[in-house]
């Protein structure tokens, strides 16, 4: 499955309610599913961490749909197998 597809999914299940709640609303769901994930990245319990990533894309992807930002598209756009500071791939920026 390409990012494009699984937007496309999750618009498909959730895009009506997703749109109500607005993009705030939508946000701090985001903000939320990304802080429970930093808590299951201090545990051991592999499952609930993948759960965790799942519940982020989820929530981003939904946040794209109500934005209209076609997720795959922006991603390619801006990271287009090669570092978009150094131009390099592998990366080669100093820090």
């Amino acid at each position: 499955m390409h990012i494009r597809e699984f937007q496309t999914m999750m618009k498909n299940l959730y895009f009506t309610r997703d749109s109500a709640r607005d993009v705030d609303g939508t946000f701090n769901w985001l903000l939320d599913e990304v802080a429970e994930l930093g808590e299951e990245l201090k545990g051991s319990d592999r499952e609930a961490t993948e759960k965790e990533f799942a519940d982020v894309i989820a929530w981003l992807a939904s946040l794209a749909n109500i934005m209209g930002i076609d997720l795959e598209k922006a991603a390619l756009a801006k990271y287009p197998h090669k570092c978009p500071k150094c131009q390099s791939s592998p990366c080669a920026c100093t820090f």
